[in-house]
């Protein structure tokens, strides 16, 4: 026990060291598991590395190429005009129309993509007199439901990683998950910041959304139209497997679609390498190593128990849920998840909990704390506020993600994993 004891030690330092020193946890972690590997699980330093994630690596550099061709050639900013450009400015419905453009964005590879939406939304809802807090939050709640989607970061790393253990979780329940539970959000906050005040308050155009856009009017580039279809050919793609009782390789659809595209573009195709999300690559790569290290040390078996003797199973799957949104609220989502998701293993294993259900729950969990100020969304949110509006922001915003803390693991674990128990 002490060996496994230590490298658990070992994995929560490496997580306090690289938070407080700032720099990538991926690069930390990956040597610190060949590390603990070799010299205290005595494995070989080859299956240490073999441990290395291939598979959510091609779902991650597939999806983020793919996705940073449609930005490079200016295909999403179109897609955003057209959109606000049906609204027609209709302040009353612009919450909902800013969480479901930052959900499409955020479901296309990397959800801190979705922030694209803030320096729009954030001045649209200063010209409208709406509350800020609505804007944000319409924004913070599109990006955790769209993070979700199966070609998205979240998505693949809680449904690529509950695969990995042998627990079948449908991506697209998850997705529904996340899609169901940041709507109630966005309706309590409607409610709570004044939604309705909205109703019948316009503004003079349509027309004077789309400078916020900075896309000129001009009808769609040949390259900008095979884009389009290329992302409905995912869609229809991965939905048609899935159908069929295939298992779509998003990853590899992604890399097929995003090589014709550049075989049509060039240029656009040269531009989105760059904006490959490698540094989540190697985020995801280096936890889940060391996870793997932990699991063949049987550490994460330790935990599993450790979580079991807490009481019933759902009290315990309440605790692993409300671990995972209280860390997640002060550090990368990412990592809190792949992270995570293994430590739930042993009690998926034992029959007591539906393994779909708690992954869910601790998934979306993470997510909705993001709208923290100590995290990268919460903080994009009040960096593109008006300067008076942004202490009263960090003071809400604040509340808000700790009390998703303890109402997200709740509520969702009320809903999803306690019927299952029973």
């Amino acid at each position: 026990m002490l060996l496994q004891v230590t490298a658990i030690v070992i994995f929560v330092a490496v997580f306090a060291i690289a938070t407080l020193r700032k720099v990538h946890l991926g690069i930390l972690m990956f040597p610190a598991a060949c590390g603990v590997g070799v010299w205290l699980a005595g494995m070989p330093l080859r299956e240490v590395v073999g441990g290395f994630p291939i598979a959510i690596m091609v779902l991650l550099v597939g999806v983020t190429y793919l996705f940073a061709i449609a930005q490079a050639n200016g295909t999403i900013d179109r897609l955003i005009e057209a959109v606000l450009a049906r609204v027609g400015g209709n302040a009353v419905i612009l919450p909902f129309v800013f969480f479901a453009l930052t959900a499409a964005v955020s479901a296309m590879g990397s959800p801190l993509a979705g922030l694209v939406m803030a320096p729009i939304g954030m001045p649209i809802a200063k010209r409208y007199g709406m509350d800020p807090m609505l804007m944000a939050l319409a924004i913070g709640c599109g990006f955790s439901a769209g993070a979700f989607a199966p070609t998205s970061l979240f998505g693949i790393v809680s449904y690529g990683t509950a695969h990995q253990a042998n627990i079948h979780l449908n991506p697209f329940a998850l997705f529904a998950v996340a899609v169901i539970a940041n709507l109630v959000l966005l309706t309590a906050a409607y409610l709570i910041f004044g939604g309705f005040r909205s109703i019948g308050r316009r503004d003079a155009s349509a027309a004077s959304i789309a400078p916020a856009v900075g896309s000129p009017r001009v009808p769609l580039g040949k390259n900008q139209i095979a884009t389009i279809v290329s992302l409905i050919g995912l869609v229809v793609a991965v939905i048609a497997g899935s159908l069929a009782g295939l298992d779509p390789d998003i990853g590899v659809l992604c890399f097929a679609f995003g090589a014709a595209l550049t075989l049509i573009d060039p240029a656009s195709g040269r531009a989105a390498v760059s904006r490959i999300d490698w540094s989540t690559v190697l985020l995801v790569g280096g936890i889940l190593t060391f996870v793997g290290v932990l699991q063949k040390m049987g550490a994460v078996e330790l935990l599993g128990e450790a979580a079991g003797n807490v009481g019933t199973p759902i009290l315990a799957a309440l605790v692993i849920c409300m671990s995972g949104a209280l860390v997640s609220a002060f550090a990368s989502t990412t990592g809190i998840l792949a992270a995570l998701v293994p430590l739930a293993l042993p009690l998926v294993a034992s029959g007591d909990v539906a393994g779909w259900a708690l992954i869910s729950a601790l998934a979306v969990c993470s997510s909705i704390v993001d709208v923290s100020p100590f995290s990268t969304v919460g903080a994009a949110l009040i960096a593109t506020a008006a300067e008076e509006d942004r202490p009263r922001m960090t003071s809400l915003l604040t509340r808000w993600g700790m009390s998703m803390v303890v109402l997200g693991p709740i509520v969702l674990v009320g809903i999803l994993v306690l019927p299952g128990s029973l």
